[in-house]
């Protein structure tokens, strides 16, 4: 595990990641603090997601994403637009 708490802090920088074990399924909680110690994003994510590349990739992009949201610099009816806008490329919708 502290490898992986390795690379989600090296995938996030400047920010502090850690990683703990919490609830009944073996969950972990991803804390992510601003540099001047402050938590600015902080998600409960499933053990299997972090051992696994692709998850782990996703887990990290909405990571980002989540802290975009929380700095201003992303609103969420921005996401909603995009992520439509994507499937109506891709022939998704109807």
């Amino acid at each position: 595990m502290e490898s992986i708490s390795l690379l989600l802090g090296e995938a996030l920088s400047p920010y502090q990641v850690t990683l703990t074990t919490s609830g009944v399924q073996g969950e972990c909680l991803v804390t992510v603090k601003n540099p001047a110690g402050a938590i600015v994003v902080e998600r409960e994510v499933d053990r299997a997601q972090l051992t696994d590349k692709r998850s782990l990739v996703d887990v990290v992009d909405c990571l980002h994403r989540d802290l975009m949201i929380a700095e201003g610099r992303l609103e969420p009816s921005v996401i909603a637009a995009l992520r439509n806008a994507a499937l109506t490329r891709t022939g998704a919708v109807a």
